[in-house]
């Protein structure tokens, strides 16, 4: 990757074509999507930074591109809907196919269950495999303290929770000695994973999330797996969203794996 933080972004945005165009949007309290000519992509909805005002556009009808360069804005609620224009492109299964992905089944699991292609589960052989496997994984995911029962584990959060966290910064100490890196793609809208990328440069670095940006860029970037997510059911994505409920895996999203 290009020395400068701002390369990944701009490769992500120079790869939509100009004429594609925005049909719909919507920033909701915890999930967002972006629904344009190629179909519809979703982000985790991240708030805070910058308190500029908000840009005025209204980007119904103007190109997709456009909005995916708001991915680049320092208020954080805005490029949520600049990584949701990006994943509204790139998400699409004739691309995700042509990168070698990997989907898990469309069904309901039961609350608790743990579904075949979970990111961490999927790598639990290959660091059991590895001896004094040293874990970093950015971002408090539920059930993350399984890890701590086969490797060192250690959890970057901005918010500290419990015993396994650290603060954020500690990245500057900590990634560099990880054998297995899981970055929540949510750093792609807090601007934060190009660093996380240059420090992880070490590690098997996954990154997770249906923030996650599925693009051959990503992957050049340091990315070994790109576990995200496809948009499998518009209408319920768009509920989920504008209910203010959860994002379900299985009928509203796909769970997504592609390789470097």
């Amino acid at each position: 990757m290009d020395q400068t933080p701002w390369a990944l972004y701009d490769e992500l945005i120079a790869g939509i074509p100009t004429e594609v165009l925005v049909r719909d949007y919507c920033l909701g309290i915890s999930w967002s999507y972006v629904e344009a000519e190629s179909g519809m992509g979703v982000s985790y909805t991240c708030r805070g930074g910058a308190k500029k005002p908000t840009d005025p556009r209204i980007f119904t009808g103007l190109p997709l591109r456009e909005m995916a360069a708001l991915a680049k804005s320092w208020r954080f609620e805005e490029a949520t809907l600049g990584i949701a224009a990006m994943n509204a492109w790139y998400g699409r299964r004739e691309l995700t196919d042509a990168l070698g992905a990997v989907y898990d089944e469309l069904e309901e699991l039961p609350d608790g269950s743990i579904r075949k292609m979970d990111a961490f589960e999927v790598m639990r052989p290959r660091i059991e495999a590895t001896p004094d496997a040293k874990v970093v994984v950015v971002g408090h995911f539920p059930h993350v303290d399984r890890i701590a029962e086969y490797a060192q584990l250690t959890v970057l959060e901005r918010n500290c929770r419990d015993g396994l966290d650290c603060p954020d910064p500690a990245c500057e100490y900590v990634l560099p000695q990880a054998d297995y890196a899981f970055i929540t793609g949510v750093t792609l809208e807090n601007k934060t994973a190009p660093r996380l990328l240059q420090l992880a440069r070490d590690a098997v670095v996954t990154m997770v999330g249906p923030s996650v940006v599925m693009a051959p860029a990503l992957l050049q970037a340091g990315v070994e797996r790109a576990a995200g997510s496809i948009v499998a059911d518009p209408e319920r994505a768009r509920w989920a969203v504008k209910s203010g409920g959860g994002m379900s895996f299985g009928s509203a999203l796909q769970m997504t794996v592609v390789e470097a």
